[in-house]
């Protein structure tokens, strides 16, 4: 019949539309899809058109399917994991890292106040909140996390797909201690108490619309970590001198 759907073409259009929400972020790297008969009713389509589209994200690196259902594909993962041991090798890129992440973040904070909905507002709003519940705690874990889904949800608002994955993929491999080890960094006197303060600021200023705020605070907030994490690094150094000066007296004959 003229204008009938074949059942290769529906394929196609699942297909698109399930890679569509992958590009928006909306369906995230290793999230877990739902089973195929509920997925098919939730799209309204039948499960032989939902499993070719499928089987078409797979071949394009997008879905991985195993016995225990499909998973949106790390696809970035070949790009992110060599970086990641490359950088774990050289220490000394931590500091390239918050460089670049300094003007990215800055962008991404005047996009998300230009650019952000009433539903990206409120994730803001509601990463804020979990972080000052979790600020009072002794273990900063739960403040790092949401920490990083503050940052995260500013990106989502900034409605850029390009920085909005890439960022995402730094964000993991920094929740891997990749660039520097965060723990060390809240447990600094008073660092908790000002990136509290910093993000309440780029948040305040994305919600309020204020793109020059928010780039403003976004670029502050990176700085500050810049330069906290220089500290921490120049006070490890001179420890390190002062532990090899106290074991001199393995190398040399004090009372020759």
């Amino acid at each position: 019949m003229p204008g009938t759907i074949k059942p290769a073409k529906l394929a196609d259009a699942i297909a698109d539309h399930l890679e569509k929400l992958i590009l928006e972020g909306v369906l995230r790297p290793g999230e877990k899809l739902l089973p195929e008969r509920e997925l098919a009713l939730k799209l309204d389509v039948s499960r032989p058109s939902l499993r070719d589209a499928i089987a078409k994200l797979e071949e394009r690196g997008l879905l991985v399917t195993g016995r225990t259902g499909s998973y949106v594909a790390q696809f970035l993962a070949p790009i992110a994991v060599p970086l990641a041991s490359l950088l774990q090798a050289n220490p000394e890129t931590t500091f390239d890292y918050l460089e670049f992440r300094c003007s990215i973040e800055a962008e991404a904070a005047a996009l998300a106040a230009q650019r952000a909905t009433d539903v990206d507002r409120d994730t803001i709003r509601r990463t804020i909140e979990r972080m000052k519940a979790a600020h009072g705690q002794d273990d900063a874990t739960e403040e790092a996390d949401a920490d990083a889904q503050m940052h995260l949800a500013v990106y989502e608002a900034a409605h850029n797909v390009v920085m909005l994955h890439i960022m995402r993929t730094l964000s993991d491999m920094l929740r891997n201690d990749v660039f520097y080890n965060r723990a060390r960094l809240y447990a600094r006197p008073g660092v908790r108490d000002i990136l509290l303060g910093q993000h309440l600021a780029i948040a305040e200023a994305v919600v309020d619309g204020d793109a020059t705020r928010a780039k403003a605070a976004a670029a502050a907030h990176v700085n500050y970590t810049f330069q906290t994490l220089r500290e921490i690094r120049d006070d490890d150094a001179r420890l390190q001198v002062s532990l090899r000066r106290i074991g001199r007296s393995d190398l040399v004959d004090l009372e020759g």
